[in-house]
This record gives C-alpha cells, sequence and structure tokens, in this order.
C-alpha cells in the first residue's frame, strides 16, 4: 500500500508550507530532495497494491498532530478478518494480511466511501430528471430462458414469450412475467407448477407463408433480493446488488419495449406530426432514454427525451437519389458510375428492405452488395421446370414471371440475403424497411441539421421531459403493478451549490487578473502570462488567389501582429515567406525548404480554403516529420477578420510555441498544490461505428509545471475498440520523467489522473488494469517510489440533466443552470463518492453536467476540495478564455487522439471528408501506424494539439 504519510489526512497542509508570496509560482522544496521514501513504520507494500500489515497502525511522527484527523476509511472484510486502517479503497486483508485476489495476478480494488458532503458555495435549488421508484420488500423470481432456433432478434423473442404465456395459463396462471428479450424472464411469485426443474415448451408463431415454430426452455435461477437493494440504497451496505438493478430495470421496460423502437436504453417511434429530414434518406426521430439508478435512500427512474437519425422508410429508388444528390430519378438515364454505385452501396449495405412485387407478401431482406451491372445485363442462374439450368438477366426474369417491363433496367440490383446465394432484385421492387437506426457517422452538414431540430432550451427540456412522464403513465402499466413498483410523478428536487470561480493571473507590465462571471472571461487590457516573441514566422496559402488576394493576406497580418501585440505575444517584423500553394502534395517540399531555409523559423501559418486534404496533410507534416509548428486559418477568416477570431487565434499560436496564456491565481488554490502535484488526463476514442478495422487511439496528458499550464502529450494505437489503455505504464512513465525535467528535479508526491470515456460497467476493469499500471510505472522509476494516486472517471455520456427551481436563478438564453453548478446528494451513488458538475456556461440546448466518480484516492480528498480543484482545473483550458465543460488535462487527452487520426490519414487515400478521416489505416501494421502517430522530438516540447 502506499504508505499513509503521502495521504493528506487533515485540513492543514502536509508538508512544507506555500512558497511566500512575490516569487514565481513554482514547486517547493528543495530539487531533487522529495521524501520519497516511505516514513519509518509505515508498510510499503508490493507494487501491485499489496497490504503489509506490519506497522501499518502507526502514522508517522507529525501528521498524527495534525487537527480532525478523518478516520481512515473502513474496509469491507469478510466475517473474522481483520481491519487495517488504511486510505479508503485499501485492499481487503485477508486473514493473515494477504489481499483475497479475485485472480492470480491482480489485486481487486474496491471505490472509496464519500469522505463528506460539499459545503462551499452558494445554496441553489434544482430539479433532475429522476422520478423516485417506490418498491416492495420480499423477492422478484429470475428464471433463465433458453429458444431453439435462437437467432432471433429480440423482437420476435419478446413475440414468443408473450405467446407462450398466453398459451400455457397452466404453468403462468395469473402472473404477468417481464422479458429481457435475451435470456432472463422475471416474476413476482414463483411458477409453482415447474419448481425448479427445467422445463420445454413448444411456441408457434405465424409466419409469413409459414408458421414458425420454437422450442423455450425455461429453468429457475435464484431469487433476486429487493431487501438487499434496500439496505444497498440506505448505506447498510457497500456491495450495491446489480441483480435486483437489472430485475427492476426489465420491469420498467417489458412494455415500453414491445410499444417502440427500442435503441439502447431509449425507445423510439416513427415521427407522427413532426418531419425532420437530414438528407441522405435519413431523418431525425424523437423518442426517451429510461434507465434505473441506483441513490441515496432510494431507487430512481432517469427519464430524458432523446433523438436519433434513422433511415426513411421510402422506396429504394428515391432513397438512391437522396444518396446521390439526384433531383429527378429520370434524369438519370445511364448507367450509375463507378463512384456513384461505390457511395450508394457504402449506404444502403446492411439495411433491411422489403419486396412490393408480390402483393401482401412483402418479404424482408439483408442487402449484402449492389451489383457492377445493371439490370438488364445481371444474370443469374435459372432452373427450369425440365430440371436445365440457363443464365437469365434480372430484367428478363422480372417480365416473364411477373409481366414487370422494369422502368430502370439500366440501374444495378441490390444482392440480398447471404452471398453465395446470388438472390438480386431490381431497386424499383424495393423499399427501405421502417425503424433502422443510423449508426454511420452523419455528415457535419447532418450533425447541424440535428442539432437544429433538436436542441431546447432548458425550460422547454424540463416541460417536455413533464409531458413524457404523464403520457407514459407508468403507474398503470400493468407489469409495474404486478411487481408493486410505484413511480413519482414529480422530478426529483435536490440542493445544489454554485461554486465560486477561480481567479486567473496574466502577465506583462499590467499583470492583470481576471475574475469569470458565468463562466466566461475576456483578455481585453491583459497580456499572456508568459507570451512569446515571434521573430521569424512564414505564410502559406493553399486557397486560390482569387479566393484570397494578395491584399487580404497583408490586412489579415497587420490585424493580426496589432491584437497579437496587445496581447503581449509580438509578432515582430513581415513574414520571411509568403507563398501561395495547391493541394496536399506541395506541403512537404515547401516545409522542407522552408526548414532549410530558415533555420531559425518559429512558425508557418497556413490558409485553408475549407474542407480539403490539406489539413490533414498539414498536421503529419508538421507535427510528425519536421517538427514544425503550423497554425491553419479558413480563408474566410483570412478574408474577412475579426478582433474575436485572431485573438483565438493568438490563444492557440502562444501555446503552440511554448508561452503560457495564464495561470491559477496561487493563493487561491487547494492545498494539494501544497506539495509537487501531477496531473493526467486520459482517454480513448474510437473508429467511428460500422468500422471495423480501425485501430482505437489511447491518449494520456500529463502537466508539466506547478500552475498547472502546460501539458506533454503521449499517445498510442490500440486494438480496434479496446477501452482499456495498454500501454499505460509506458506513458505515465514519460510523464513523470518529463514532469521531473522540466520542474528541475521534482517528483510528484501526488498523481491526479481524469480518466474519460469509461462507461459504469467497464469502471472496475479499468481501474484494475489502470491503477496497478500506475503504480508499476512508479516502481519502475525508483523501487520506493510511491506518490498518492487518485484516480477519477469523467463522464459526459449520460442523461442526467438539472434545471433551477426558481426561474431567477437561470443563466443566459438557454434557461440553463449557472456555471459552476455542483451536486453530490439525492441523485448520487448512495455510498460512493461521487458528483455532478456542470462547469460550463450552456449557450445552446440543455447543459450536460459532468459526473466524476472517484474510483480510488490514495490522497484523501475532502469533497470541497476534489470539487473545488475540478472546478478550477475547467478554466484552465487554453484554447478559450471559458470555463470548460471537462477539466483542461481530459479535454486535451480528446486533442491528442483526435489529432492522431489525422497523423493516421494517408494523403493518397484522403477523400477530404475531415469529419470521416478517412485514409486507408486499415490495411497498416500497427508498427506504421505507432511511427505515424510518433509525434516529432521538437513538437513534443510544446502543444501542439492546441
Amino acid at each position: 500500500m502506499y504508505p499513509v504519510g503521502h495521504g493528506q489526512q487533515g485540513p492543514g497542509p502536509v508538508g512544507p508550507p506555500g512558497q511566500q508570496q512575490g516569487t514565481v509560482p513554482g514547486p517547493i522544496g528543495a530539487p531533487g530532495t522529495l521524501g520519497v521514501a516511505p516514513a519509518p513504520g509505515v508498510g510499503v507494500g508490493l507494487g501491485t497494491g499489496l497490504v503489509n500489515p506490519l506497522g501499518q497502525t502507526q502514522l508517522p511522527g507529525p501528521l498524527t498532530t495534525l487537527p480532525g484527523l478523518p478516520s481512515l476509511g473502513t474496509m469491507i472484510t469478510p466475517p473474522g478478518q481483520t481491519t487495517l486502517p488504511g486510505p479508503p479503497g485499501t485492499l481487503t486483508p485477508g486473514g493473515n494480511g494477504s489481499p483475497t485476489l479475485p485472480s492470480m495476478d491482480q489485486p481487486h480494488f474496491t471505490c472509496p466511501r464519500r469522505p463528506n458532503l460539499g459545503r462551499e458555495g452558494r445554496p441553489i435549488l434544482l430539479r433532475a430528471n429522476h422520478f423516485q421508484i417506490s418498491m416492495p420488500r420480499g423477492y422478484i423470481h429470475h428464471y433463465n430462458i433458453n429458444i431453439q432456433p435462437d437467432k432471433c432478434p429480440r423482437k420476435v423473442n419478446r413475440d414468443i414469450i408473450e405467446t407462450m404465456v398466453q398459451k400455457y395459463s397452466k404453468v403462468f396462471g395469473n402472473l404477468k412475467p417481464v422479458f429481457d428479450g435475451r435470456n432472463n424472464m422475471y416474476t413476482r411469485e414463483p411458477l409453482t407448477a415447474i419448481g425448479t426443474e427445467q422445463i420445454e415448451l413448444e411456441v408457434t408463431l405465424p409466419g409469413e407463408g409459414k408458421d414458425r415454430v420454437f422450442r423455450v426452455s425455461m429453468k429457475w435461477t435464484a431469487q433476486v433480493s429487493l431487501y438487499s437493494l434496500e439496505e444497498a440504497l440506505e448505506g447498510r451496505t457497500r456491495q450495491i446488488p446489480y441483480d435486483a438493478i437489472q430485475a427492476l430495470d426489465v420491469v420498467m421496460r417489458h412494455l415500453p419495449s414491445m410499444r417502440y423502437t427500442p435503441v439502447g436504453r431509449s425507445f423510439f417511434s416513427s415521427p407522427d406530426g413532426y418531419y425532420h429530414p437530414l438528407g441522405g434518406g435519413r431523418e431525425v426521430w424523437f423518442g426517451f432514454h429510461q434507465s434505473v439508478r441506483p441513490s441515496q435512500w432510494k431507487m430512481m427512474l432517469n427519464i430524458d427525451v432523446s433523438a436519433t437519425a434513422f433511415y426513411k422508410s421510402q422506396p429504394v429508388i428515391e432513397f438512391m437519389c437522396e444518396v446521390l444528390d439526384i433531383r429527378d430519378v429520370n434524369e438519370q438515364r445511364k448507367p450509375l458510375t463507378d463512384s456513384q454505385r461505390v457511395k450508394f452501396t457504402k449506404e444502403i449495405k446492411g439495411l433491411k428492405i422489403e419486396i412490393t412485387h408480390c402483393g401482401a407478401m412483402r418479404r424482408k431482406y439483408r442487402v449484402c452488395n449492389v451489383t457492377r451491372r445493371p439490370a438488364q445485363m445481371q444474370s443469374f442462374p435459372l432452373q427450369l421446370d425440365n430440371g436445365q439450368t440457363v443464365e437469365c438477366t434480372v430484367a428478363k426474369y422480372f417480365l416473364d414471371k411477373y409481366s414487370m417491363k422494369l422502368r430502370f433496367p439500366h440501374l444495378p440490383c441490390l444482392q440480398v440475403g447471404q452471398e453465395h446465394k446470388h438472390t438480386y432484385l431490381p431497386l424499383e421492387v424495393c423499399n427501405i424497411v421502417q425503424g433502422q437506426r443510423c449508426i454511420k457517422k452523419l455528415t457535419d452538414m447532418q450533425t447541424s441539421t440535428m442539432i437544429k431540430a433538436t436542441a431546447r432550451s432548458a425550460p422547454d427540456r424540463e416541460k417536455e421531459i413533464n409531458s413524457l412522464v404523464r403520457k407514459a403513465d407508468f403507474n398503470n402499466d400493468p407489469y409495474v403493478q404486478e411487481f408493486g413498483l410505484n413511480i413519482s410523478h414529480n422530478l426529483m428536487e435536490v440542493r445544489g451549490r454554485v461554486l465560486l470561480p477561480p481567479k486567473l493571473q496574466y502577465g506583462g507590465r499590467t499583470r492583470q487578473q481576471a475574475l469569470p462571471t458565468s463562466g466566461v472571461w475576456d483578455m481585453r487590457g491583459k497580456q499572456f502570462f508568459t507570451g512569446v516573441e515571434i521573430r521569424e514566422w512564414a505564410i502559406a496559402c493553399f486557397a486560390p488567389s482569387r479566393t484570397v488576394r494578395e491584399d487580404a493576406l497583408r490586412k489579415f497580418t497587420q490585424e493580426l501582429q496589432k491584437i497579437s501585440n496587445d496581447a503581449g505575444m509580438p509578432i515582430i517584423g513581415q513574414p520571411c515567406f509568403c507563398k501561395y500553394a495547391t493541394g496536399p502534395d506541395q506541403v512537404e517540399p515547401m516545409f522542407r525548404y522552408l526548414k532549410t531555409q530558415f533555420p531559425r523559423l518559429q512558425l508557418v501559418v497556413v490558409v485553408l480554403p475549407g474542407k480539403t486534404p490539406v489539413y490533414a496533410e498539414v498536421k503529419r507534416v508538421g507535427d510528425t516529420v519536421l517538427g514544425m509548428a503550423t497554425q491553419c486559418v479558413q480563408a474566410k477568416n483570412v478574408n474577412k477578420t475579426s478582433p474575436q477570431t485572431l485573438s483565438n487565434l493568438c490563444l492557440k499560436i502562444n501555446v503552440k510555441l511554448g508561452g503560457v496564456n495564464s495561470i491559477l491565481l496561487p493563493s487561491i488554490r487547494p492545498k494539494v498544490f501544497n506539495e509537487p502535484v501531477i496531473f493526467l488526463g486520459a482517454d480513448v476514442t474510437h473508429p467511428p461505428a460500422g468500422d471495423n478495422k480501425k485501430p482505437s487511439i489511447a491518449a494520456v496528458v500529463g502537466s508539466q509545471d506547478a500552475h498547472p499550464s502546460r501539458y506533454a502529450a503521449t499517445v498510442r494505437v490500440q486494438q480496434h475498440r479496446q477501452e482499456i489503455i495498454h500501454e499505460l505504464c509506458a506513458m505515465v512513465k514519460e510523464h513523470l520523467v518529463m514532469f521531473y525535467k522540466s520542474t528541475g528535479g521534482y517528483k510528484p508526491h501526488r498523481i491526479i489522473i481524469y480518466r474519460d470515456g469509461v462507461s459504469e460497467g467497464q469502471f472496475m476493469h479499468v481501474l484494475q488494469h489502470e491503477l496497478t499500471a500506475i503504480r508499476e510505472a512508479c516502481i519502475k522509476l525508483e523501487p520506493d517510489y510511491k506518490p498518492g494516486i487518485t484516480f477519477i472517471v469523467v463522464q459526459k455520456r449520460h442523461h442526467t440533466r438539472l434545471f433551477c427551481s426558481d426561474k431567477k436563478e437561470q443563466s443566459g438564453k438557454s434557461g440553463n443552470i449557472p456555471a459552476g453548478t455542483t451536486v453530490d446528494v439525492g441523485i448520487t451513488h448512495p455510498t460512493e463518492f461521487d458528483f455532478y458538475l456542470c462547469s460550463h456556461q450552456g449557450i445552446q440546448g440543455t447543459s450536460r453536467p459532468s459526473h466524476y466518480h472517484v474510483l480510488w484516492d490514495d490522497n484523501h480528498f475532502e469533497a470541497d476540495e476534489l470539487q473545488q480543484l475540478t472546478y478550477q482545473l475547467c478554466h484552465t483550458y487554453v484554447r478559450c478564455t471559458r470555463s470548460v465543460s471537462i477539466p483542461a488535462p481530459a479535454y486535451y487527452a480528446h486533442l491528442v487522439a483526435f489529432r492522431a487520426r489525422y497523423h493516421l490519414v494517408e494523403k493518397e487515400h484522403d477523400s477530404g471528408e475531415g469529419s470521416h478521416l478517412s485514409g486507408g489505416s486499415e490495411d497498416r501494421a500497427p508498427a506504421a501506424m505507432a511511427r505515424a502517430i510518433t509525434v516529432h522530438a521538437d513538437t513534443r516540447k510544446v502543444m501542439y494539439f492546441a
């Protein structure tokens, strides 16, 4: 275990007092003399986190005298085992002091308890879209279901079980079982007719053409205790019985799953009274999200409005016209070109279609391909009545068999079903089946249309949620009644607090301070904390000279110099080079020329003509090949400059050249800053849905100074869709070494990591691997180096929304909760350390508060300190003068991973579709991809990703 003594035990600072006023804030203590050796008498375990019980109870000297020492966290120990004091979330020691390991090589971690409730900030009354569920005591009975044949979609499985319950009343009596569509069925009372024996029942569904017969085997597996769930909600036990939560979830979903189209945890129904086309054969469907969540004292039902893109149910001919931008199908007299066919295939492959040429028999098929040949030429082997096989074209077959003369014999066919069966259908007899969700990435245009159609101000969203709950009428759902549940009609009232924003220190002669108001401040009259002087710089214009004229470039240069001068980042003199260029092929030769011709060149400003493959190439060459700082700017922003845009450019340029824009005012930072501390941000980004080859990209950034303002990046490619950061140990080791070098010899006493992109189901899995990896990194540097680690997961993808109870508290045009709103009661975890913090000012739609869950904490943070720290870190993001929605390190990790996607784009294959970041990275060897994302040594020293 980490020595107690690296934790913050009481309210007072541990270690040396804060530095004297007037010095530049920097790390404290003499370089290289950190107290990393454990205090005497404190058991130091192995790297895997084994507890050494000997001497563990002795606290090192000075700490015991601190006032208000909190208890050292209790551990859950099986009866008859000793409990050793240790930081919250200590391993469970066995009777002999060895932890109980779930597997041979991995220690088992439990999340820390909530240390206390936050008190700082002014109180605010809120409503959350969580609705209380009252539930009975007693048991729910769980049966395992197996349906043969077993490859059916959930919808069919539900029909099978529904039919079975009605048909076999001897077995089910008056009970109303609920079913999850796969293998789990729950009943309120046990099925006495079958006891615990497995039984098999036969169920027949009327099919298209012929009936389908299924065999359902059913066996009692467990009784699920609602009493133990109640105990957990009241905080009497630490383990939450997820089996009971799952059972309640299935009860709440049973009826809506039969009424609507389920997608994940949401339900959608076809548009009624609205129509929001997105183009490309897609449209918006509105629906609602529903999930059952444990909270303090009560189970909650989380209800939210949601929207997603579906494929329009329409004739395939019309779908094709939308995808290919054909105004009128009659204009398309010629067969499709290769590129048209490829584009159409990409969109329709995998979709379900139904046929229209057989009257009421509308068989459904899945599309597996689009033929190269048109219907009048595409042939297949047709078996004649006399047993002979002849080649017959699709057009002729339809004429002979259905007396149908095809209207579009020159268009291709759809190949449907299994590839080897060669089933072809002309486009004109097919319709897109209703209710298919679009999982492919939306284009930028579609995304913006979608946001316009779905953004709702907070008060409007609250109204919609209210009417949804009234319409859903849960308490009259026969299944909800069967299981004795009752759902409140009102949004949950919760108490929140609005934290005070930190002051920001600027530099220059005036050394101004900025105080954010409602999440925003500005730089007028302020200069960068450390501004860079730019003496040699170049302009490369990839927009044609008719779009961006020379005088426009000149004017842009003057305006930029004026603004940058005001900001304390003087750009001195004219650019040493200013030339026009075209296309990605010219990037590398030009940059190589610049690098040799102007050895002291600091920056290349690149003007781009809108969306273009040049961007990816500029970043590939600048970041990874030559190590040159580049700043791209859109042609429209050069032709029409605005102080806002230019000022934003300066924020980015300054940090790319190693400057510091602003820092948190040292005197108001939390006490964790009293000793050297490193902040890490980590994220894994996965390729878009539907892609099954591209790698996932893991990024970790680490702070490099005491402010913290400068961050360094490490990035790796890893296996497709792997959530755990595979090489975290090596990455953290790099960061600790970089921190040591850049601070002049300090080793962090504490490591605080904000981990983005982990869903609840993955918490323990990720913690297990990644906490162990971080510890291993420390021990590899020095066997006795054991800094305290705090591991916090940041989640933005959840459906909790908060609304002001009092209209006067609403902030901005969209009526959102004010920046700094924090909630850690009422809707949070029954016993663990989590909280919601909305750190940003909502501009459009309803703000989504970020959810923070502490999975491990060697540093004994109190709620106030961690909430305050998190809020302050949201103010250190360099790209804007506003507080952002997640802490800067987590945001930077996301930017680094996103930039690495661009580094993987190969210029020959690029389609110019920036949002898809296409490119041939599918077939490259992992080693080649690892090389492609390796950033040049000179670039690594600065925040190139800003």
